[in-house]
């Protein structure tokens, strides 16, 4: 049963709504009233449009059905396994970086030549070393190993000697020091004896 403006008036005088503001009140009721009726019916007819679209969908499901189309498992596992071998290489890379970080600060703590750690870098198989806890494990060992395989190219401290800006002057090979009675004798007896 549709509500009508003439119901509408009527209900709102029994209510004891003054007449002249019973039109102002109907107009609004009604234009709400109107607005929820049109929701409604474009609610109704998306709905039925897509009813009539759904022995189309059902045709399409009950032809795939037939076919035996598994396509899209197949799709999916390959993919699936391709997105885990995937991140399985990012954590290969990741741990072959960071192996990579921590040898090579081992290398320089064992006072390898900087010039030689890339050469010693490109050889070494870092697949042999393990991690810990964030760390290379048995550190102590590897740097004994260093000292022994690299000990070439393992920097020595230099000895070097003292610098003499002003050396002394050569008074003869004595240095300087005073010449004892019995050296200045032994001298005459000598230039005595050769003439020299």
């Amino acid at each position: 049963m549709a509500l009508t403006k003439t119901q509408l008036t009527e209900k709102l005088s029994e209510a004891g709504i003054e007449n002249d503001k019973v039109p102002e009140l109907v107009s609004w009721i009604m234009n709400g009233h109107i607005t929820s009726i049109n929701a409604l019916r474009e609610e109704r007819d998306g709905y039925k449009a897509d009813a009539e679209k759904l022995p189309g969908v059902q045709k399409e499901l009950d032809d795939l059905k037939a076919k035996g189309d598994q396509n899209w498992q197949k799709r999916y596992e390959d993919e699936h396994a391709a997105f885990e071998t995937y991140k399985e290489q990012v954590s290969k890379q990741k741990e072959a970086d960071e192996k990579a970080r921590l040898y090579r600060n081992i290398l320089e703590e064992c006072d390898v030549e900087k010039t030689r750690i890339d050469a010693v870098m490109k050889v070494m198989d870092l697949s042999k070393l393990e991690l810990k806890d964030g760390k290379l494990d048995d550190v102590e060992n590897l740097k004994q190993q260093i000292q022994t395989e690299w000990a070439g190219f393992i920097m020595k401290p230099q000895k070097k000697g003292a610098e003499v800006d002003n050396p002394p002057e050569n008074n003869g090979g004595n240095n300087g020091a005073p010449e004892s009675r019995a050296a200045k004798i032994a001298a005459e007896y000598h230039k005595e004896l050769y003439g020299e």
